[in-house]
């Protein structure tokens, strides 16, 4: 009798556990990035560091807007910029709420990130006017998608969260090809 009721004990127990896994159904491959647990510390960090870079070419892109003697192609692709960028940062910022990750981290400070533009750098476009304006927010944003291009690789090699993945290789082709438009207008000049 001893033998039974130890043994229903165990059975019960096995079952119990076996219950609590860890194991859970098959989820919908469908679901929208950030909304599940399946982030790693590569994802934040893309979020956190993708945010300011994306504000800085919004700026620059408005800063290059407000001259009224930039070229049109100029003013177009800074257009373009925003338009991409914007809903970006919108879509960053949710990712981390739904993280629970901070919108900022110490490493996400503009000194050693790629591509960010110094004060310095962002006054030169400010004061630039006519053609020297055009040539500078060329270069500069080269310089700018070039970096957000190398964050966005990163992040392909290492993240987790499959829309994080998905937007840094949108950010890789879009930018990609917007750099091979700049460097032909600045070509042209």
């Amino acid at each position: 009798m001893k033998r039974t009721v130890m043994s229903v004990i165990v059975l019960a127990g096995a079952l119990a556990l076996a219950g609590c896994s860890g194991e859970e159904p098959a989820q919908d491959t469908t679901t929208v990035a950030g909304e599940h647990a399946e982030h790693n510390d590569a994802d934040v960090m893309f979020a956190q560091m993708m945010i300011p870079h994306h504000e800085q070419a919004i700026e620059m892109a408005d800063v290059v807007l407000g001259k009224p003697d930039a070229d049109p192609q100029i003013t177009e692709l800074a257009t373009q910029v925003k338009a991409a960028q914007a809903p970006e940062i919108e879509e960053l910022g949710l990712w981390l709420d739904t993280w629970g990750a901070e919108r900022t981290a110490e490493h996400s400070g503009h000194a050693g990130m790629s591509g960010m533009m110094s004060e310095e750098d962002m006054q030169a476009l400010a004061d630039a006017a006519g053609p020297e304006a055009n040539r500078l927010f060329l270069e500069q944003m080269i310089a700018h998608h070039q970096g957000a291009v190398e964050m966005a690789q990163t992040e392909i090699e290492s993240g987790q969260d499959t829309g994080a993945v998905e937007m840094a290789q949108t950010i890789v082709d879009t930018q990609q090809a917007e750099i091979a438009t700049m460097e032909d207008l600045l070509a042209s000049m």
